[in-house]
């Protein structure tokens, strides 16, 4: 047999290029799965990390967020509520200076009980009472009862103006009406004090029977 095949063959196998060529093939791989791309796949898999921990966080500071407004709005909703709104003060000042120029200018109320003051006047009295137990009963007792009703009228005005000016107020214009009120109530009360008593005006007097003559 020929040994000359058997040399090349075993040549070939062992050729160093051939060994060179597939070294060199070899150092490729082991770069690739060791050298700066392994590293950026190593930063591009841990950066969604980050990015996960990040949205992680934000849902749990909105709700904190989304709390306090929460508490917020329901503390101001209580303030509301336990916050007097004013309209009761507003419409008593209004009474107020309404009751207060009725009682200096006379109500309905007074006035009739006044006529009726006089017609029973007119019933008790006779023809033999004399002239001042007639003006008394007939008129005078009339006038007293429309100064009272008018001075109880002006009682209440005036009270009224004096509760809604010590409350505290929201609205700026009840104030000012509290007090008007007030003060014609005041002087709603002195006129009918005076009318009462008959400071401003007495009552008529019937004139001197005439001396008989002999």
């Amino acid at each position: 047999m020929n040994p000359t095949p058997e040399t090349e063959t075993a040549d070939q196998t062992t050729d160093p290029k051939t060994a060179g060529t597939a070294a060199s093939g070899a150092e490729p791989t082991a770069e690739t799965t060791t050298g700066p791309k392994a590293d950026l796949t190593k930063g591009s898999a841990a950066e969604p990390a980050d990015k996960d921990a990040t949205p992680a966080e934000g849902p749990e500071g909105a709700v904190a967020e989304d709390a306090e407004d929460t508490d917020d709005l329901d503390d101001d909703e209580a303030a509301a509520v336990s916050r007097p709104s004013g309209l009761g003060s507003a419409a008593a000042s209004i009474v107020a200076v309404c009751l207060g120029i009725v009682a200096l200018t006379g109500t309905w109320t007074s006035r009739v009980l006044a006529e009726r003051q006089g017609l029973v006047g007119q019933l008790k009295t006779g023809q033999s009472s004399t002239a001042e137990q007639q003006i008394s009963a007939i008129y005078a007792d009339g006038w007293h009862l429309t100064a009272a009703v008018n001075g109880g009228v002006a009682l209440v005005a005036m009270l009224a103006g004096v509760i809604v000016l010590a409350l505290p107020q929201r609205t700026g214009w009840v104030r000012p009406f509290a007090l008007a009120g007030a003060i014609l109530g005041f002087l709603g009360l002195l006129v009918s004090f005076g009318m009462y008593f008959d400071l401003f005006a007495a009552l008529p007097t019937p004139p001197a029977a005439p001396a008989p003559t002999p």
